[in-house]
């Protein structure tokens, strides 16, 4: 049987990952379909009733895939119940008859490199170990420069005269790194498209609105879950600073975290598990650097981030920070969602015009 590979979606991460997993197992990667209602559908008809609603996308998200011809799953692991789904997805899509390999990449909270490599010669057993380091090191880079990418699109494409040429250029950048397996190619192809988005003709105020985006790291970063909130966000020409990306997650957290559990010592005696203290030093931040407001955002019953609410809260409003909570599930409808935020919006307009 041909194995073919495939791994849930989490925003624009898929191409470098599956630039990764190409080049490190020489299996073919299953071109994901877009998330759907139907994948949440999915997902919550399989899942158990209190599981959070990340479990649900991802189990949707394996479904599609087998019925597409997967043969091969993996799954992350890590963090909070996170650590917890390969195990019981695996549980599920057996009593559902899928027949399947499952690969949970970081079986405890951290990504171990050595594991990794094992996990990988298994796949791809003329694997060498120099080829894996540079595939790693170049995956990383890709993120990282990925990252940096959305960074400026996020803070300005609710100025932009034309939204769709930032899209096309940051489909033009992807491409252009799939294309590539030098880093030193890598590079240049990101210095490259830096100059070519600053190019992008703007019409951004000098004191524009800027929101923060905090909250859970799946609903952070894919899109989906949130009913493409940075895109409503970018519709009321704010700036938006979002947090949570896997250049984050994966080295900058660790190096941060003495620091933000410095700043926050006023709130916080233990990290809170998850991105919960993260989120408490966000609200410092944002405040400290003159944003107008603040957007939390969670999946229902989100453990870490509940425990976390009532602190964010009272920094918030000891720092006099507006904020709105979003708690989304598969029964959230958009027309709720966006008479809040517009409710919000016209809240922070009105304070940043009285502060003027």
């Amino acid at each position: 049987m041909k194995q073919v590979i495939a791994f849930p979606q989490l925003g624009s991460y898929f191409q470098p990952l599956k630039k990764l997993v190409i080049n490190l197992t020489n299996l073919p990667v299953m071109e994901m379909p877009p998330i759907t209602k139907k994948t949440i559908t999915l997902g919550s008809k399989y899942s158990p009733d209190s599981v959070c609603v990340p479990f649900k996308y991802n189990l949707g998200n394996f479904i599609e895939a087998l019925d597409a011809g997967a043969t091969i799953l993996f799954q992350a692991g890590g963090g909070c119940r996170y650590r917890y789904y390969a195990e019981v997805q695996e549980t599920i899509l057996k009593d559902l008859n899928y027949q399947f390999k499952l690969i949970q990449i970081m079986e405890k909270d951290r990504l171990r490199f050595g594991e990794l490599y094992k996990m990988m010669k298994q796949l791809n057993p003329n694997l060498t170990k120099r080829t894996f380091l540079h595939q790693v090191l170049l995956a990383f880079f890709y993120i990282y420069y990925l990252d940096k990418i959305e960074d400026y699109i996020r803070e300005n494409i609710g100025f932009a005269e034309n939204e769709q040429s930032f899209m096309r250029l940051k489909n033009q950048f992807l491409t252009a790194c799939n294309q590539t397996n030098s880093l030193y190619k890598l590079h240049r192809i990101y210095r490259s498209y830096q100059k070519k988005f600053k190019k992008l003709p703007l019409h951004k105020p000098k004191h524009c609105l800027k929101v923060g985006v905090i909250g859970e790291l799946y609903t952070a970063i894919e899109p989906f879950a949130t009913y493409q909130l940075e895109k409503v966000l970018a519709s009321y020409h704010i700036q938006i600073k979002r947090f949570t990306n896997l250049s984050y997650l994966l080295w900058k957290k660790a190096l941060h975290m003495p620091f933000m559990r410095f700043k926050t010592r006023k709130y916080c005696k233990y990290t809170l598990g998850a991105d919960g203290l993260d989120n408490v030093y966000r609200v410092l931040w944002l405040k400290k650097h003159g944003y107008d407001g603040i957007i939390h955002t969670k999946p229902s019953g989100c453990t870490p981030e509940i425990g976390a609410l009532p602190i964010i809260m009272k920094a918030a409003k000891e720092k006099q920070m507006p904020i709105i909570f979003l708690s989304f599930d598969e029964q959230t409808g958009v027309e709720g969602l966006h008479t809040r935020l517009e409710a919000f919006y016209d809240l922070i307009q009105l304070k940043k015009g009285e502060n003027k």
